[in-house]
């Protein structure tokens, strides 16, 4: 059974990513929409998979709700509409079986076939099981749920005299209990080994069209949306009132903020339209992938920037920014395939090896950036202790730091998405699946925080900048921003104890060096 599940799962999947690319205004997601789709052999039966979904069963008041046309009413339910079948005109005037659908939970997933004499797995009844199991040959072999006794739930479509098309009556399931739930329809007869089928079915949870493995979502991207606002209040303020120190690297901070917090309201706004319709139009759900790869491609220049000491120990990139330029292009190309792939148009997970083909260049590429980050990274951290620049060093440490946590994190949640979907093949643990996408927003959110932390917009901002003179020191660095921005009053008298100190260091530049020594070894 587990194969051929295994086998009309995997069909299902790259079936359904071709009808995905037949859409171009809006494609359907809670509201699945077959066109003419075929019947596939899958051992001695032909299969059409009809989605599967995370369902929350229907809550006790919706018996009668006060509004039962409203999509909140608190109604659980698979719905058919417009369902149709053709069969082809030499099965017509032989005559054939009914079609099958069935409807069950994942936990029960080994009540529907059976094995057969030599180890097949059978979903229909045949000579051989209708001994053993007491079944009709022809039929779909049922055994009743542990829990229901009326589940699964199977539906039978008959075909009327030589009649090519059959047609199910437009009819509700209604469900009352919280499972990973899935549709097939499923012919016995070889004669319909060529029919095809046509309509739409509407899956809803109490509260709307979106799917259960979605709904915490929703909710989790309004916390998202607050968080960058937060964050986006205590920097504008901070970039508003230091407008006149702040520096390039300052710029390309705000704009990976305003992105991110674009980007979050997007995804909100993406889920309550898709809650409340049931569809998710291809243009809006393009347009927030596309804004989340711009974020990521951006975020990771930045991060690559920084590490390259860019602003700090060197004014420009140099002959480095077109190789910088076409990385950051080619992760978003990476980033942009692999997001349409995963979100536009679907509910379902890709299957395993679409999704290894678009995830592979994605991982190549954040390798290969974490590889050229960490070494640039520690030849600027080498820069700035020869330079001795205490307070530049400092920061770079914390933010080495820092990113050394964020690579160790996703190393250990990418093993445990790994070992999470190797251990859930039938997604019975949807309800906690939404964790693995809300994890990388707030890890993404964590770093950009600790950015916006070590270089916020300040009176002392000018401590960052890249200086010419390679023998300053922190002391220099500390006093110059100070001063700037004092009056001219000041200024002079501030002069006057610079020149001090540097009698001072020119009496006693033996000793300071033998210290400077010292604090070297022990740095």
């Amino acid at each position: 059974m587990d194969s051929a599940f295994g086998s009309f799962r995997s069909t299902f999947f790259a079936a359904h990513s071709l009808l995905i690319s037949c859409f171009f205004f809006t494609s359907f997601a809670s509201i699945h929409v077959y066109h003419r789709e075929p019947f596939i052999d899958v051992g001695n039966s032909y299969l059409l998979s009809g989605g599967s979904e995370g369902i929350v069963a229907s809550l006790p008041a919706a018996a009668s709700p006060s509004k039962p046309n409203s999509i909140h009413n608190g109604r659980a339910y698979i719905r058919f509409e417009n369902i149709t079948f053709w069969r082809t005109r030499t099965a017509a005037k032989r005559g054939t079986g009914p079609v099958h659908v069935i409807i069950f939970e994942a936990a029960d997933r080994d009540n529907i076939g059976g094995s057969a004499y030599g180890g097949q797995r059978a979903i229909c009844c045949t000579a051989d099981l209708a001994k053993i199991e007491g079944c009709k040959q022809g039929e779909i072999l049922r055994r009743p749920s542990a829990t229901d006794i009326n589940w699964p739930v199977i539906l039978d479509v008959r075909f009327k005299g030589k009649s090519k098309t059959a047609n199910l009556d437009s009819k509700g399931v209604t469900i009352r209990k919280t499972g990973m739930y899935n549709l097939i329809f499923v012919a016995c007869d070889p004669n319909l080994k060529d029919m095809f089928m046509s309509g739409k079915t509407i899956w809803k949870n109490p509260d709307g069209y979106l799917p259960g493995r979605m709904a915490p979502l929703k909710k989790f991207y309004v916390f998202m949306t607050l968080a960058y606002v937060c964050l986006s209040i205590i920097w504008f303020l901070q970039y508003w009132r230091f407008w006149n120190d702040v520096l390039q690297l300052q710029h390309c901070i705000t704009a990976v903020i305003a992105l991110g917090l674009f980007e979050m309201f997007l995804w909100y706004l993406e889920y309550v339209n898709f809650n409340n319709t049931g569809m998710r139009p291809v243009g809006i759900t393009t347009l927030v992938v596309t804004v989340g790869a711009i974020r990521k491609a951006i975020s990771r220049l930045l991060i690559l920037c920084v590490s390259m000491g860019y602003g700090v120990v060197r004014p420009t990139l140099g002959g480095l920014t077109s190789k910088v330029l076409l990385l950051g292009f080619t992760y978003f190309l990476a980033s942009e395939l692999l997001n349409i792939t995963e979100y536009v148009g679907t509910i379902n997970d890709v299957s395993g090896r679409a999704r290894l083909l678009l995830v592979l260049p994605d991982a190549f590429l954040d390798a290969f950036l974490i590889l050229w980050i960490f070494t640039s990274l520690s030849r600027t951290l080498e820069q700035l202790q020869a330079k001795r620049s205490s307070v530049k060093l400092d920061i770079y440490r914390k933010f080495s730091n820092a990113l050394a946590v964020t690579v160790i994190s996703s190393v250990v949640w990418i093993g445990y998405e790994v070992y999470f979907k190797a251990t859930d093949p039938f997604n019975e643990r949807w309800q906690s699946a939404w964790i693995i996408t809300a994890f990388w927003d707030i890890l993404a959110f964590g770093l950009l925080c600790v950015i916006c932390y070590l270089w916020a917009p300040s009176q002392s901002s000018q401590r960052y900048a890249y200086s010419e003179e390679v023998g300053e020191e922190s002391d220099d660095e500390e006093a110059q921003s100070l001063t700037k921005g004092k009056h001219e009053g000041q200024g002079g008298e501030l002069s006057m104890v610079k020149q001090e100190k540097n009698v001072g260091r020119d009496a006693h530049l033996d000793v300071d060096n033998e210290s400077e020594e010292e604090e070297d070894k022990r740095e």
